[in-house]
C-alpha cells in the first residue's frame, strides 16, 4: 500500500516558492522564512497570490508532487502536475466511458449509494452517541428516507434521474446538520449551503474541508493513470475535478462533514477564526486555517480497516483506495466498483 506522505499548506499572503537544492523554499521580502524537504512531500496547496519558481515546479513534476493554487477562500485556480501515470488504455477507456451516459450512469449510481449509505450512518452514529441532545426520531425518519432513496438510485440508468434522487436525499440529510451542531450554537448554525462566497462560519469550514478532500481525490485518481477531470456523474467542464468530485461524493459525510462537526463540536474553532466581510461573505483568519491544516493531518493518520479490502490503512489512504479499486473496476478486474461504505 502507499505510503502517506505529508501535504504542504501554504497560506502566507505574497510569498514565493523556490527550490534550494532538496527543499522548498518559501521566500517573503526576499528572505527565506523556512525549508521543507521535498522527499517528505506528496503534494503542495497554496492559497492567495503565491507563485512558485520554474525550477521548484520541474522537480516537483518529476518526483510526482502536484502544486495546487487556490485563491484566499479556497476556491480552485489550478494545478501543476507531472506526466500522467498508468497505461494510455485506461484513459481510452475512462473516455469511452464518459462519452456513454448509460455507462456513467452505471458508475455514478455506485458513487451515489455510498453517498447516502454513509450520510446515513453519520445520522445513525448521532442517534447512538447523542440520544440525550437530539431528536432521535427525526433522525431515524431521515435514516429511513435515505434507505429508500439507496433502493431508488440502484434501479435507475438515466444521469439526470440519479441526480434529481440524490439531490432530494442530501437535501434532507443536510436539514439535519444545524441539529448536529451541539456545541457553540449561536456562532455556529446551518441554515443551508451556500458557497462562493460562503455566507456563515459551518458553511466557511465545509467549503475549505471540501477543498481539501477534492485535492487528496485528484491526486489520488492521478497516481494511478486516471483523468481527474473527466467524470461520469458531473460532465466535463473546463478546470473542473469531475471524477475527483464523482468519488468525494461518497467521502463528504464521513471525511468532510464528520470532520466539520468535530471541530465545532470539540470546540477546536470558535467564533474568533472568522471574519464577516461587508459583503456579507465569511472568511477564515490564516491561524485558524494552520490549524485546521494540522488537524486534518492528524485524521489522515487515524487507522481504519478498509470495509471492502479488509486491510488497516490510515483515512488519507482512502482516496488512494478507492482510486484504485475504480481503475480495476475500468480495466475489468472488476465486476462492478465497489463504493467506501462506512458504518
Amino acid at each position: 500500500m502507499r505510503k502517506l506522505l505529508t501535504t504542504l499548506y501554504v497560506t502566507i499572503p505574497d510569498v514565493y516558492l523556490a527550490l534550494k537544492g532538496e527543499n522548498v523554499s518559501i521566500i517573503k521580502d526576499e528572505k527565506s522564512i523556512g525549508r521543507v524537504p521535498l522527499h517528505n512531500l506528496e503534494g503542495i496547496c497554496t492559497f492567495g497570490r503565491q507563485g512558485a519558481s520554474p525550477a521548484l515546479m520541474a522537480a516537483c513534476i518529476e518526483r510526482d508532487i502536484a502544486i495546487t493554487f487556490l485563491t484566499t477562500n479556497g476556491r480552485f485556480r489550478a494545478r501543476v502536475i507531472g506526466p500522467s501515470n498508468g497505461n494510455v488504455v485506461l484513459r481510452k477507456t475512462q473516455y469511452r466511458i464518459s462519452d456513454d451516459e448509460k455507462k456513467s450512469a452505471e458508475i455514478a449510481r455506485h458513487f451515489l449509494v455510498g453517498k447516502l449509505y454513509n450520510s446515513k450512518w453519520t445520522l445513525e452514529r448521532m442517534t447512538r452517541d447523542h440520544a440525550l441532545r437530539i431528536d432521535v426520531e427525526k433522525f431515524k425518519n431521515v435514516s429511513k428516507h435515505l434507505t429508500v432513496s439507496m433502493k431508488q438510485l440502484m434501479t435507475i440508468n438515466d444521469l439526470e434521474v440519479l441526480r434529481g434522487v440524490e439531490g432530494n436525499a442530501a437535501s434532507t440529510y443536510f436539514s439535519l446538520m444545524d441539529d448536529m451542531i451541539l456545541q457553540q450554537k449561536e456562532d455556529f448554525f446551518f441554515k443551508g449551503r451556500n458557497r462562493r462566497p460562503p455566507l456563515d462560519n459551518v458553511n466557511a469550514l465545509l467549503s475549505l474541508v471540501y477543498t481539501l478532500l477534492a485535492s487528496d481525490v485528484g491526486a489520488a485518481l492521478e497516481t494511478v493513470g486516471l483523468d481527474a477531470y473527466v467524470g461520469f456523474l458531473h460532465r466535463d467542464r473546463p478546470g473542473r475535478m469531475s471524477l475527483a468530485l464523482d468519488m468525494m461524493e461518497e467521502l463528504r459525510s464521513v471525511c468532510g462533514d464528520r470532520f466539520v462537526l468535530s471541530l465545532i463540536n470539540k470546540k477546536q474553532v470558535q467564533a474568533s477564526d472568522f471574519l464577516k466581510k461587508e459583503s456579507g461573505a465569511v472568511l477564515m483568519t490564516d491561524e485558524a486555517r494552520k490549524k485546521i491544516f494540522k488537524l486534518w493531518h492528524d485524521r489522515k493518520d487515524e487507522q481504519i480497516t478498509h470495509p471492502f479490502l479488509k486491510e488497516k490503512i490510515s483515512w488519507g489512504l482512502v482516496p488512494h483506495a478507492q482510486a484504485l479499486l475504480l481503475a480495476r473496476f475500468i480495466r475489468g478486474d472488476l465486476d462492478a466498483y465497489p463504493p467506501f461504505l462506512w458504518k
